[in-house]
């Protein structure tokens, strides 16, 4: 390898798994182990001090918890923070969806000890690497002013349905739009999220507590609601079927991503000026395609603007290939859709929605 090592600060209260990241990060000839403590007090006496590329956050810890670090370093010491975390259910995966939202920037699944397979194990020593890439600044509870809507979609936009994407800050920008919509947002929500198998279901539950909205995972063969967001499972694409009802497809990840954005907009496309898309922020370039093929079939597409993107690849490299109706901050995207909602021409029920509102 070329170039200096990562740093990394490992916060951990288990010794068992603080062992088991240490032994991965210094097995890694990216990344350099820094210091591994115990305690989210500690932590934050070291990190002004040692200035690491990236910390590796436990959320249960003793004393503060991970997620009031998480805040604490991103006000005062902008940091890229990965959480290393159960995935379940429990009050644990809520501490880290919202350290999310507080400015971490992926959560990844805990390693139970050691050894640790050789998937799970690159899985965490990659996602340190690639995060300590991702310039960080003070975190910001505002996503760019909130102003009239300017920019009305094209008359012929008649939409029906909504899709849309993240990986990177993805949840943290999912929860912010959300949260904005108001209960009689009038079109299902279609969503897919770049995250580790073990943190969907979590990652939907957390995200229903966000927004007036009703959220859950997406299930084979059900048919969209109007104002219900449907979040993809993990290992399958979610797609939009013939009959408007949820495809799940367990084909080879695209671009190596299952779910794909890409394959969300790709089926969308075909319902023209019925769908809206909109491409968050983002490692990588999935779904930059797929929105594409949509505007080409007459549907709207947003990509969220370089100005509040974490990291702006998914929703640039739609800009840079012409797939981007419009291109917004994140805090002007949910009024936006609220304008196109308002402004939009009535459109005949689609078959099989009837009497299936909120």
């Amino acid at each position: 390898m070329t170039g200096p090592r990562v740093r990394v600060l490992v916060v951990e209260d288990s010794a068992v798994v603080r062992h088991v990241l240490v032994r991965l990060i210094r097995d890694d000839p990216r990344l350099e182990l820094l210091e591994a403590v115990e305690t989210a007090e500690e932590a934050l006496r070291l990190v002004p001090m040692l200035r690491p590329d990236v910390i590796s956050m436990d959320v249960r810890l003793p004393g503060m918890d991970g997620l009031e670090a998480t805040r604490r370093i991103m006000a005062e010491c902008p940091t890229p923070i990965v959480i290393v975390s159960d995935s379940s259910t429990d009050p644990a995966l809520r501490i880290s969806m919202n350290a999310l939202r507080s400015g971490a920037l992926s959560v990844v699944q805990k390693p139970a000890g050691w050894p640790v397979d050789a998937a799970g194990g690159a899985a965490i020593a990659t996602q340190l690497y690639i995060m300590s890439q991702v310039p960080v600044i003070r975190h910001r509870l505002h996503y760019g002013a909130i102003v009239p809507d300017a920019a009305p979609p094209p008359p012929r936009l008649r939409p029906r349905l909504v899709g849309m994407a993240a990986s990177t800050g993805g949840p943290q920008a999912f929860a912010h739009i959300m949260g904005a919509l108001p209960a009689s947002f009038p079109w299902p929500i279609l969503l897919v999220q770049h995250m580790g198998t073990g943190f969907m279901e979590g990652f939907a539950a957390w995200l229903d507590t966000q927004t007036r909205l009703p959220v859950g995972l997406a299930r084979q063969g059900e048919i969209m609601r109007p104002g219900h967001v449907y979040v993809a499972p993990a290992e399958a694409h979610l797609t939009l079927g013939l009959g408007d009802e949820i495809r799940l497809i367990k084909a080879a990840p695209l671009a190596g991503q299952r779910p794909s954005a890409t394959a969300l907009f790709a089926s969308m496309a075909r319902v023209g000026a019925g769908a809206i898309g909109v491409l968050l922020t983002g490692m990588g370039e999935d779904g930059a395609v797929g929105l594409r093929d949509m505007r080409r079939a007459g549907g709207y597409t947003i990509a969220e603007d370089r100005s509040t993107s974490i990291v702006h690849g998914m929703p640039g490299a739609a800009e840079r290939i012409g797939g981007a109706s419009i291109s917004l901050p994140l805090g002007q995207i949910a009024p936006h859709l609220v304008a196109v909602a308002s402004a939009a021409s009535p459109l005949p029920v689609a078959a099989g929605m009837e009497g299936r509102g909120p």
